[in-house]
């Protein structure tokens, strides 16, 4: 019995021994080395060595005729002629409730106040410190900016002022259109834009054009208007692949 007792004991320690002995930086062993080590790319990187990727291109150019799920597609080109016309036909599709005035707030003091100021008249820090000049007031009667207008420079940019369309959401950007012009009412002596009752706020996820309390839409004809300038294509629907409207099952909200 004591014989048998050490015999396993000497295994015991032959293996431990034998499992000790490897390199720190790695493993013993790999059963299924292909989970461990992951064959990655990079996102232009070229790749023979197998037929998934067309023209041995990782990074692929999306579907013809499709957008991302959710991408309300903004009309206005980026230059003069498309900000006159979203100044005079561009207008707010989201309603004027407390909720949303105080996100347009929010997100008005973190990326415009720095140097359109806090009231809006153009008397931010950076301005005061003479880093960036020529910074008009909102009330500025030679601009005569509109709920188009502040967007479409806020979605493009304007002279020195670059896009902030990669920082705010498109909801984020109409929230923080909301709030410019209650300053332009307050920089001209007059009363701020009527809100409306409630106060819902929309989702800050611009996939998801809801309400965080109600089921109420924007106004209506705002989605019917980006899906007529991309016909077959979904600019509803929550995230998910480039897929056309054609080969999607229909669901309801």
């Amino acid at each position: 019995m004591m014989r048998n007792m050490k015999n396993i004991a000497l295994v015991a320690l032959a293996t431990l021994a034998l499992v000790s002995c490897k390199q720190e930086d790695e493993r013993a062993g790999q059963y299924f080395p292909n989970m461990y080590v992951s064959e990655g790319y990079e996102t232009y990187q070229a790749v023979y060595d197998t037929e998934v990727f067309e023209n041995n291109m990782q990074a692929q150019l999306p579907v013809e005729g499709t957008i991302s799920r959710g991408l309300l597609v903004y009309e206005y080109e980026d230059n003069e002629e498309g900000y006159q016309a979203a100044k005079a036909g561009l207008s707010n599709p989201i309603p004027a409730t407390q909720g949303n005035l105080a996100k347009g707030e929010e997100y008005y003091t973190i990326y415009c106040a720095v140097c359109h100021g806090d009231k809006g008249d153009g008397k931010g820090v950076l301005a005061l410190r003479e880093k960036i000049l020529g910074v008009p007031a909102y009330n500025d009667a030679g601009r005569a900016i509109t709920p188009g207008s502040t967007y479409h420079v806020v979605y493009h940019g304007r002279n020195s002022m670059g896009s902030y369309a990669a920082q705010i959401s498109e909801v984020e950007r109409w929230q923080v259109t909301h709030y410019v012009m209650a300053l332009k009412a307050d920089l001209d002596g007059v009363d701020r834009p009527a809100l409306v009752a409630g106060d819902e706020t929309l989702s800050m996820d611009p996939r998801e054009m809801r309400f965080r309390e109600s089921d109420t839409r924007p106004q209506p004809g705002y989605l019917e208007e980006a899906e007529t300038l991309a016909p077959g294509v979904n600019v509803e629907n929550g995230a998910g692949p480039l897929v056309p409207v054609e080969d999607q099952d229909e669901t309801e909200d």
